[in-house]
């Protein structure tokens, strides 16, 4: 397929992203290679398959990877422990395997009469094989069932999207067959226009305070957690669902545990800033 042939990703109206992220999708796309998409929390990895799935309006299948996910389980499941049951019990042709031959995600994603997008979310929970495993059907796209003795081919190549958190360190292997892309935190005027799609009829002022105050936060290295991008607009729903939508005072921060969410970074904040603000300046923090 010729470059200006394929389906561009051009964003979704209710996902902000930035012309690098949209460069890697499309690079993924006419590569046909797997996006290995990275950022910290709140950058938005999960949600961007999804803003592609709305843009190319293709359906989209979830795999949400956990620390006992095997790659096998991604493929296909033999429902032996039902058989067995139907076999005691009767009611059923127990000799046709194939009635107990369950398809995982990926095989969904084969054998789906349309493309889809495929998320492999947070690939690096699962134990250091899992990507390796992964790596023939990937390249591939398809896979050897023995218990049926038949071959499952993608009928259509899907456009996968796979997370990691770098949790862990992926197989070099595994990261040569990918499209590389690492999220930036968003730089406060990608960030207004963020909120600005959650909240359209946000009060100006409330949002130049709300940004202030959250970049300031962020840049406390000492917090073991910085508020992310989904603290944000937690935060600012809670003022606005409140009513303390107008302007925020300077050194307030109303319902604190909605940004901070580690109780040794509020004690810090409280015991570094606030008290200091406080003995000269006379300011307050609300409870969370």
């Amino acid at each position: 397929m010729k470059a200006d042939q394929f389906e561009k990703f051009k964003g979704s109206a209710d996902y902000v992203i930035s012309d690098a992220l949209k460069n890697a999708v499309n690079v993924s796309i006419v590569l046909k290679r797997p996006l290995l998409v990275r950022g910290e929390p709140g950058t938005g990895k999960t949600l961007l398959s999804h803003s592609i799935s709305v843009s190319l309006g293709k359906p989209l299948i979830r795999w949400h990877i956990k620390s006992t996910t095997k790659a096998a389980e991604g493929l296909y499941v033999y429902d032996t422990v039902q058989r067995l049951n139907d076999s005691r019990f009767g009611g059923k042709d127990v000799s046709n395997i194939k009635h107990y031959i369950k398809l995982g995600k990926l095989g969904q994603a084969f054998t789906a009469p349309e493309q889809v997008v495929l998320l492999i979310d947070e690939v690096d929970k699962a134990d250091l094989e899992f990507p390796n495993d992964l790596l023939n059907e990937l390249d591939e796209m398809s896979f050897y069932i023995p218990e049926t003795d038949e071959t499952i081919s993608a009928k259509h190549r899907p456009v996968v999207i796979i997370t990691s958190n770098n949790e862990k360190e992926l197989p070099d292997a595994f990261l040569r067959r990918c499209i590389f892309h690492y999220i930036e935190f968003p730089e406060p005027p990608l960030m207004e226009e963020i909120v600005k799609v959650h909240f359209p009829d946000i009060k100006s002022t409330l949002l130049k305070e709300a940004l202030e105050t959250f970049y300031t936060l962020r840049k406390i290295d000492d917090f073991r957690k910085k508020p992310s991008t989904s603290e944000l607009i937690d935060w600012i729903q809670a003022l606005m669902a409140s009513g303390l939508d107008g302007k925020i005072k300077d050194g307030e921060i109303p319902f604190l545990g909605t940004l901070i969410k580690k109780e040794n970074d509020i004690d810090f904040y409280v015991t570094h800033h606030v008290k200091k603000k406080a003995q000269t300046r006379g300011y307050n923090v609300y409870g969370n």
